[in-house]
């Protein structure tokens, strides 16, 4: 991987992979886990501890959220 594709790939990226890989594998545990993390990364060094978030996520983060909603209604059902 060159320098240039490398700075390319950001770290929300590589979490939201890990994250769809584990919603796929019903892995609630891992997955909420990344999910934070997904959230940390992708609203770090914005605006201080104050900051709201006011933009929409992206359809790719807002499919994995409602993937995770199914899946703990799916956990709590049972």
């Amino acid at each position: 991987m060159t320098d240039a594709t490398r700075e390319q790939i950001r770290l929300s990226d590589r979490i939201l992979s890990a994250l769809e890989l584990a919603l796929e594998q019903e892995d609630l545990k891992i997955s909420e886990i990344l999910t934070r993390a997904l959230e940390q990364s992708m609203t770090r060094n914005t605006g201080g501890g104050e900051f709201i978030e006011r933009r929409d996520y992206p359809p790719e983060i807002e499919s994995a959220m409602n993937k995770l909603y199914e899946l703990r209604d799916k956990i709590d059902a049972i």
